[in-house]
């Protein structure tokens, strides 16, 4: 990035800045928005001859991505990360929802579209994330100073990745790769597109908002008992805070995901891009 092919803004944002951000942030969470949405409304599902609540709901996430490509909200490029985003949560699915593990469940019967015990809808839930992250990335056109070398953040995501299976049977290491991703991201800054200017923040910052955001999510997802943790079924109660840091983890898979997409064309050598 050339020094002189931005204007960063100072000071107060006005209400252009601020209308412009807010319909680029309705495109980027579209996805994720209406999947919600499908969730609410589908609360008290009536089961429909054999169409079950999960059933339906997969169908409807497949018509969304669908007219995501159609109407080229959606890049092929980025789909591909997301579609691998959502192998990967699937993968993770089965493991948690097995008898064995038990870390949450899913209500549903004689659902047809599944694996195991999985509703083919909750890869879905994951794939939004990626969404977001994707489409969010090109409308704000990110760009970043301090970013770390590339490989040690692929790293920190398997490790990551790796994690929410082991810490089942070896002691879990979640806090030190929280703390590695603090170390790493410490002096990343985040310039992001508000129209014709650029604002600055934090990378951490906006990780966490995210990740924020996602347990907020989760949250509605389990009130509309769309899934279900142990201790939830006598009556909802919040999602555990814990929870938040799962997802911060799972979010850094996405987001590092999605960076060798938009990286693939702009070579980043160990002391990242310089902005002013």
């Amino acid at each position: 990035m050339i020094q002189s092919e931005i204007t960063i803004a100072r000071g107060r944002i006005g209400f252009d800045e601020l209308f412009w951000f807010g319909r680029q942030q309705a495109f980027s969470c579209i996805f994720g928005i209406l999947l919600l949405g499908g969730l609410v409304l589908t609360k008290q599902w009536q089961p429909n001859g054999a169409l079950s609540r999960s059933d339906f709901l997969f169908l409807y996430a497949v018509s969304l991505q669908g007219a995501l490509l159609a109407f080229r909200l959606e890049h092929r490029d980025e789909l591909v990360v997301i579609f691998a985003f959502h192998v990967l949560a699937t993968l993770m699915e089965w493991f948690k929802t097995s008898p064995a593990i038990g870390s949450w469940q899913y209500p549903d019967t004689n659902v047809i579209f599944r694996i195991y015990q999985v509703p083919m809808f909750a890869g879905f839930l994951y794939s939004a994330v990626g969404s977001y992250i994707a489409r969010a990335w090109r409308l704000f056109d990110f760009k970043f100073t301090g970013y770390p070398p590339l490989w040690t953040t692929i790293a920190l995501a398997v490790l990551a990745y790796v994690n929410f299976f082991t810490h089942h049977f070896v002691p879990d290491f979640r806090w030190v790769l929280i703390a590695l991703s603090v170390a790493m991201f410490w002096k990343c800054e985040l310039f992001f597109r508000t129209g014709a200017r650029y604002r600055q923040m934090p990378l951490l910052i906006g990780l966490g908002m995210v990740a924020l955001a996602i347990w907020g999510a989760e949250n509605i997802g389990t009130y509309v008992k769309a899934w279900s943790y142990p201790g939830q079924e006598a009556g909802w109660k919040p999602v555990s805070s814990q929870k938040f840091w799962a997802w911060y983890l799972l979010m850094m898979l996405s987001f590092v995901l999605v960076s060798l997409v938009h990286f693939r064309s702009h070579s980043l050598d160990d002391k990242s891009e310089k902005v002013a």
